[in-house]
């Protein structure tokens, strides 16, 4: 189990996490609404992944679009964008 996310560095990745898509933001605001509070270190490093990739490949992954290759196919990062498109 990882630790739970300093709340500096919850500050920090969540600065991280805007995007010049709207699209991307709102998702990933979404996510942070509901499962912010419970974030771990090792999501962190997910998200940390995620954001690394340009926005449109983000929105491919994050509507189902395209399907994670290279280090976003790691089952953290897996994880993670499976609660990112969780619809509930």
């Amino acid at each position: 189990m990882s630790a739970a996310l300093d709340p500096s560095d919850y500050g920090r990745l969540r600065w991280r996490c805007r995007r010049g898509l709207l699209e991307n933001d709102l998702l990933i605001e979404r996510f942070f609404e509901r499962h912010g509070a419970a974030l771990t270190v090792a999501q962190a490093d997910a998200i940390a992944t995620l954001m690394e990739l340009a926005d449109n490949d983000l929105l491919d992954l994050l509507l189902g679009r395209s399907e994670p290759a290279g280090a976003c196919a790691a089952e953290p990062v897996r994880a993670v964008l499976a609660l990112m498109k969780a619809r509930h």
